[in-house]
């Protein structure tokens, strides 16, 4: 599959999801941006703001199979990854798959269950393969693991360890909508005279992982790679704000980010606008904040906003 392909298909998957949501391009461009780049992501935002509804929808439109899991905390990591039973018939063993061999799972509210529990996403998430009872199941591509937790609601939660937050590709936030567009969503459920939204399949498993192969062809320039690295070290460097920067996974996150944004884009050839538009979602959750801004309005979005202000643009031809 070639770059030009991929925009023209995108921009379809990005149509048919928008039946559903109203008024968030750019979230939903980045969250596709993540799915091509082959990346898990990390919705962080309040109740009933469509995150479970975006999922599903990408699902649709991809032509996917698609799981969801609500994270509680009495849930064991075989509620996830499966577990074996018994057959009487057989006198044998046999494995029963849990809803981690999918392609988007969606894990609801991810903050509730145990760590014991959320590191059993861990391999799966890196490695795209689960070892249970001593045996290793390869998980079928494509795999992207949705998860989303609620910002406000921290009583009885167990916050996601830094080591699981970096393998994370993008956190997102998708805010309230705007009065008009909060009147559009009511128009449109008046018009389809029920709950759900239609969304119609445009690709195939297949056809998403040869969209993430593609993203590989779009070409990279050295200004770039620099570029890239220099907002990596303002991080690093900013003993100010910082405690612990971005780290070498943080790179490889805006090389990904950025080529399959420029894909969706139409261009197989990375600017670094494209860098910049998905800096901040991908390396917020890497930082580490002076304990001092914890009690601040400052948050790790503020801080990213200001590096990448800062940080020289190079001329690009």
């Amino acid at each position: 599959m070639k770059v030009e392909e991929v925009h023209e298909i995108g921009s379809r998957i990005l149509a048919e999801v928008e039946k559903a949501i109203v008024g968030k391009r750019e979230v939903l461009k980045l969250l596709l941006t993540t799915i091509l780049a082959d990346g898990h992501i990390l919705i962080e935002d309040l109740p009933g703001l469509a995150k479970t509804l975006m999922a599903k929808s990408f699902a649709s439109a991809l032509g996917v199979r698609f799981r969801r899991v609500q994270f509680t905390p009495d849930l064991l990591p075989s509620d996830i990854l499966g577990v074996s039973v018994f057959n009487q018939k057989t006198l044998e063993f046999e494995f029963k798959k849990g809803p981690i061999f999918t392609n988007i799972l969606l894990a609801d509210e991810i903050n509730r269950a145990p760590p014991k529990t959320q590191s059993a996403l861990l391999e799966a998430m890196q490695e795209r393969q689960v070892t249970i009872e001593g045996k290793t199941r390869i998980l079928r591509r494509p795999f992207i693991v949705i998860a989303t937790q609620n910002p406000i609601e921290q009583e009885g939660t167990y916050p996601l360890p830094e080591a699981q937050l970096d393998r994370f590709l993008v956190r997102l936030r998708v805010g309230y909508p705007s009065k008009d567009e909060e009147i559009e969503i009511l128009r449109r459920r008046i018009a389809r005279k029920k709950e759900g939204v239609d969304i119609d399949r445009i690709t195939t498993p297949e056809q998403v992982v040869d969209m993430q192969r593609a993203i590989e062809e779009v070409y990279v320039s050295d200004a770039v790679l620099e570029y890239i690295t220099d907002i990596i070290s303002a991080t690093r460097e900013n003993k100010r704000e910082i405690d612990v920067g971005a780290s070498p996974r943080g790179s490889l996150a805006l090389l990904k980010l950025s080529r399959a944004y420029a894909a969706l884009e139409g261009r197989d050839y990375v600017i670094p606008d494209d860098v910049k538009a998905v800096a901040i979602p991908a390396l917020s959750h890497r930082l580490i904040l002076k304990r001092e801004l914890w009690y601040t309005k400052v948050s790790q979005e503020n801080v990213m906003q200001r590096l990448l202000e800062k940080v020289p643009v190079p001329k690009f031809e």
